[in-house]
């Protein structure tokens, strides 16, 4: 196992500027992720000082019905954190969430129902805020964006699970990263999980002009939100090693097998990890299977 380290990296990576208020910070991450555990917003934005900082701003915003929160079951009754309508509304026109539709939670069963699914999604993007801070790039707590709805015609949309932004560093050379992560935790069949990948392919073709209209070369409809079509992650968790390597087989088979997903995979990087794998030795290292083929590699060589 081998970690991508550039050489002379010695400047720390991105992390949440000191000079804006921690309160807004965290109004602002909880607009853009909708929950958090305490423990997740102190390692996003404020790792460098306690835990308890973090808690008595939460509690404060608390006080004023901007924020509220659910305890985990069997947890040590750990709190996980959501706006509150009249939270979403204050935030709803700030700059850093223009374009961000509000989704505000009205009730404390309706943030348990999210909380599974959701804090799996956010604990998948800490380990990429942790390894870009260890290698000095960029990627903080706004470069990660859930449930990303594009059009792929017929009324039908993807959604990506989140819509990662990443840039390298290396010296004065940037690379500006773009990345569509699905996180599975084996609640649905391997080959529902393996036809996310003809949505892509359904995105990557589509073009969104009206029908008689000669089609522009250009004309794909990602191009309207990405100069490159990003890259697709999948992130699998919530399973045994056999059931989660049986998963990532069944999309690796699709590629293979479906020509439309083949032609994607010709243009597009393409790769699949084990959620545990990322966290014991970073997204980095050679941990993804690219589902073309080849022996596992880091995310930015797939």
């Amino acid at each position: 196992m081998t970690t991508a380290q550039p050489k002379g990296r010695t400047t720390a990576g991105f992390t949440p500027s000191p000079e804006e208020p921690l309160a807004h910070q965290l109004l602002a991450t909880l607009a853009q992720h909708r929950m958090a555990s305490t423990n997740q917003l102190h390692v996003l934005l404020r790792p460098e000082r306690s835990r308890q900082s973090v808690s008595e701003r939460l509690n404060e915003l608390l006080g004023k019905h901007l924020v509220d929160f659910v305890v985990l079951p069997q947890s040590n009754r750990t709190r996980v954190w959501y706006l509150t309508p009249k939270g979403a509304r204050l935030t709803r026109d700030w700059p850093a969430l223009r374009g961000r539709p509000p989704y505000p939670i009205t009730s404390a069963t309706a943030a348990s129902l999210k909380t599974p699914h959701t804090l799996t999604v956010l604990r998948t993007h800490l380990e990429f805020v942790a390894d870009a801070r260890r290698r000095g790039d960029e990627h903080g707590h706004l470069d990660w964006t859930p449930e990303v709805f594009h059009s792929i015609g017929d009324g039908e949309k993807v959604v990506a699970d989140a819509v990662m932004h990443y840039t390298l560093i290396d010296g004065q050379q940037r690379r500006k990263l773009r990345a569509f992560v699905e996180i599975d935790r084996a609640t649905m069949s391997s080959e529902r999980l393996a036809a996310k990948l003809i949505e892509y392919a359904r995105l990557w073709t589509y073009d969104p002009q009206p029908a008689g209209r000669r089609r522009h070369p250009t004309s794909q409809g990602w191009l309207r939100w990405y100069p490159v079509f990003p890259r697709v992650l999948f992130v699998l968790t919530g399973a045994g090693r056999q059931a989660m390597d049986t998963r990532i087989s069944g999309l690796k088979a699709m590629v293979a097998h479906h020509p439309l997903v083949a032609d994607l995979a010709r243009e597009v990087p393409l790769g699949a990890v084990v959620l545990e794998d990322l966290e014991e030795h970073g997204p980095t290292s050679d941990v993804w299977v690219p589902l073309t083929g080849g022996k596992p590699r880091s995310w930015t060589e797939l």
